[in-house]
């Protein structure tokens, strides 16, 4: 019983490991003249910075409806802009002028910096435990009855992947970056959960560095 229970807490804790995306803030920064000016009342105009539809829509989304609850109002770049604007870079007047008519105060940018990829080995479910705490160290065979089954089990190899994101806050008045956090998200699995996961993170991020109320 306790060999089928600790085979299923493994299994369980594998799928959950696999399923659920680990994003977390490796490091941000706030500009000294920023630090205390709540962005509450202010528009935001957001951007994600890809060409894939689904990513760019949902992150965009996933960051209105947080900040709503914060009194930010914002502007989606995949609503305002039409898809044919993406495949090539405006003049920099004819960008800042279009975002300006949107009545935003500030940018908003995400963007993935880096991926990585590693393969690792998960060897196959083992233990140790010195006798005479168990009662299978007793002699060969009640070990070999009770652990035989876990040492055939086979091993296998899994594909880590790392996503590097920066999400930047421009002031567009003054034209300046006031805020910028990098991060990282471990093995996302889907784009659902990825988009489910990242902007929380990075509003909790605005909050904590004085940007956005409690």
């Amino acid at each position: 019983m306790k060999r089928i229970t600790m085979y299923v807490m493994l299994l369980v804790s594998g799928m959950i490991w696999s399923c659920s995306p680990i994003t977390r803030v490796t490091g941000s920064w706030v500009d000294g003249a920023a630090k205390g000016k709540m962005l509450g009342g202010q528009t935001i105009f957001i951007t994600s910075l890809t060409r894939n539809i689904k990513v760019r829509t949902e992150l965009e989304n996933g960051f209105t409806t947080l900040l709503a609850q914060k009194n930010v109002k914002t502007v989606k770049g995949n609503e305002y802009f039409n898809p044919e604007f993406y495949q090539k870079i405006p003049p920099e007047k004819q960008l800042m002028s279009k975002i300006r008519s949107a009545g935003a105060n500030f940018i908003m940018t995400i963007s993935m910096i880096d991926k990585n990829s590693e393969t690792r080995y998960v060897p196959g479910s083992r233990g140790y435990a010195p006798f005479p705490y168990y009662r299978w160290y007793g002699g060969f065979y009640s070990y070999y009855n009770y652990w035989g089954p876990m040492f055939y089990e086979p091993g296998y190899y899994v594909t880590d992947k790392t996503y590097f994101m920066e999400t930047n806050l421009y002031d567009i008045s003054s034209n300046k970056l006031i805020w910028s956090a990098q991060s990282q998200t471990v093995n996302p699995g889907s784009i659902d959960n990825f988009v489910s996961t990242y902007p929380k993170v990075l509003v909790d991020q605005l909050v904590k560095d004085g940007l956005l109320p409690i």
